[in-house]
């Protein structure tokens, strides 16, 4: 099967890059406190400092979405000295065309008045440049084509403007309305490398959807619950002027969901280190695009938590000086690494793309090569890769103890969605009925958490005086918890004397006795297990679970504390914790106890969290 070389690569930003202050005079902005609040919260999350919109001073639109793309395209083959008859096949990605019918690439197509054509319009969000990439890979890799053209190309700005958002601000519209921004760009993809400069090999992609597991988080068409139902859609409304005014035309992302895009994404680079097609140590620059700077840090915890994390001064980004341009994010910055000579024969290069739309995952490997260097996959030298992969990974058993970590935690979240309490929680449909017997039932446990941590901590030997140490410094940060939680308990309504009467539900009761149970054995390392399910709940659920109560229940942060204060200090426990299991990860018979006792613990706690409604 013949290689797949990107042999050009170009990117079409619209007018001059504006700052923030002037993309605020461009979309215009709403007057109320509140709006203002949230739009300084998000520029100051995203990093962003300057962008471009295909827009006026007035705000009038000045270009198409497909006009962006045919740009970039044409500016890409122009790169490579080809004509527009030499392409064969136009893969497109783009969040949304400017018509509802015919699809993107027919539209891009016909404005650059190419001859005959195969045309691939795929459809997403992020990850719709990259799988415009693969289809186009994969036709030359086949044969079928000699000469592709993938882009990515996005126009948002002109649904971002003032006239859109009336009525009260909601954060998942605003945090989308002041990171988005227009842009394309565009490669060209061909069987032989260019005979005039290096071209990048396309080694292999990897695309993958999670949405079997999650949630819609990143939507358009429904109203604000954000699930689909017959009858609900933009679709169904009667008068699209009706749809308008329930915001259905508005861009949305569920912010809370976005903790589990990023443990899900690291399971599957874990994956492909697995398999031996990606060894981190060999990479020389990583393109990942992530839409605000934020992530970066929580991306970059995971992987050097997993052991798996590549040297932050190869990670390359132009975010914060070409914005968030969705579909063409990644076109946009491979744009500027091929422009500025970024890339030398030899270099490797990961392509990255999480996509929060319904969790879909990306990657590419590229590997850059000389204009005559001889066409060798590195597929083909995985033999080299994987010998060196041990050493890549490290030896002291932490990457594979936190990847058998991160499977369970993926595993136990699964399980959490179908549990009623957290769905609930989770959609928007919770009571505050609800939320006291949440309370109530977690009361039981979290009393206990002190308790059983100490013990352990009086079970451990000098040996692992290290690990007693840290265990007797978390019991005392735990033992008030519960009185925190019975303030929140009687502020939501509760009484004191109902909560502190409540038996231990089925689930409570069997999490106590097994957790007790093994805190008494001797040196108890497996319960860093344990304390990685329910350390990992404070730091992912907790605060997103809070925030969420806070916004459909209209509570106040008094009756709330308890989860947003596990929210905020796990996270410093876990930091703990990683420093723990780095102590003991380098005995296989611990990491397999540790890695049993968390599967327990995950099943235990969704018991007692399923027994809510019982």
């Amino acid at each position: 099967m013949p290689d797949a070389y990107l042999t050009a690569c170009a990117a079409y930003l619209p007018g001059e890059p504006l700052d923030n202050d002037e993309i605020v005079a461009r979309l215009g902005a709403g007057t109320s406190g509140a709006s203002a609040a949230m739009r300084a919260r998000v520029l100051a999350m995203n990093g962003i400092r300057t962008r471009h919109f295909a827009l006026d001073r007035a705000g009038a639109p000045t270009m198409l979405n497909e006009e962006l793309a045919a740009e970039a395209i044409t500016a890409a083959v122009k790169d490579r000295g080809i004509g527009l008859g030499d392409v064969d096949l136009l893969a497109t990605g783009t969040t949304q065309g400017d018509l509802l019918v015919p699809g993107f690439a027919g539209m891009v197509h016909g404005r650059l008045a190419a001859g005959p054509l195969e045309v691939l319009s795929a459809g997403g969000v992020c990850a719709s440049g990259m799988a415009a990439l693969t289809g186009a890979v994969r036709a030359v890799r086949l044969g079928e084509r000699r000469v592709a053209v993938a882009a990515g190309s996005e126009c948002i700005g002109r649904t971002l403007r003032q006239d859109r958002y009336a009525g009260r601000p909601r954060f998942d519209a605003e945090f989308l309305r002041w990171t988005l921004s227009d842009g394309a760009g565009a490669v060209v993809v061909e069987p032989a490398p260019r005979p005039d400069r290096p071209s990048l090999r396309v080694d292999w992609t990897h695309l993958v959807s999670h949405a079997h597991e999650h949630p819609v988080c990143m939507r358009a068409g429904v109203a604000e619950s954000g699930t689909p139902v017959s009858g609900q859609t933009w679709l169904d409304v009667a008068r699209a002027a009706d749809a308008e005014a329930d915001g259905m035309f508005r861009l949305r992302q569920d912010v809370r969901l976005l903790p589990r895009l990023f443990p899900a994404g690291l399971a599957e680079f874990a994956g492909l280190v697995d398999r031996g097609l990606l060894d981190p140590s060999t990479i020389d620059h990583v393109l990942c695009h992530y839409s605000a700077e934020h992530f970066r840090g929580e991306i970059f915890r995971l992987l050097t938590g997993a052991g798996l994390m590549i040297d932050e001064d190869r990670w390359f980004s132009n975010l914060a000086t070409a914005g968030n341009t969705g579909a063409a994010s990644i076109y946009v910055a491979l744009a500027e690494c091929w422009r500025t000579g970024r890339f030398r024969p030899g270099d490797r290069i990961l392509l990255i793309v999480p996509e929060s739309g319904r969790f879909s995952f990306a990657f590419a490997h590229l590997t850059c090569v000389a204009p005559e260097e001889p066409a060798v996959k590195a597929v083909h030298d995985q033999a080299d890769s994987a010998g060196t992969a041990g050493a890549a990974t490290g030896s002291d058993g932490t990457p594979a103890l936190m990847r058998g970590l991160a499977e369970v935690w993926s595993d136990f979240e699964r399980t959490l969605h179908d549990v009623p309490i957290v769905a609930r929680i989770e959609s928007g449909t919770a009571t505050i009925a609800d939320y006291r017997r949440l309370l109530l039932h977690l009361r039981q446990q979290v009393i206990e958490g002190g308790r059983w941590i100490s013990r352990a901590a009086s079970s451990f030997s000098a040996e692992w005086f290290a690990l007693r140490s840290a265990a007797i410094r978390h019991a005392a940060d735990e033992h008030r918890d519960f009185r925190l939680l019975e303030r929140d308990y009687c502020n939501a309504g509760g009484t004191l004397a109902d909560i502190r009467s409540a038996p231990k539900n089925v689930g409570s009761e069997a999490l106590s006795a097994y957790l007790f149970q093994q805190a008494s054995l001797p040196d108890p390392i497996d319960l860093l297990g344990a304390m990685f399910i329910i350390e990992g709940l404070g730091s992912r659920k907790a605060a997103g679970w809070a925030a969420r109560l806070r916004d459909d229940l209209d509570l106040t942060a008094d009756q709330t504390a308890f989860l947003t204060y596990h929210g905020e200090a796990d996270e410093e426990h876990v930091a703990m914790l990683d420093d723990a299991l780095r102590l003991v990860a380098a005995d296989p018979a611990a990491r397999a106890r540790i890695l049993r006792t968390a599967r327990i613990v995950a099943r235990l706690y969704a018991l007692q969290l399923e027994e809510v409604d019982r």
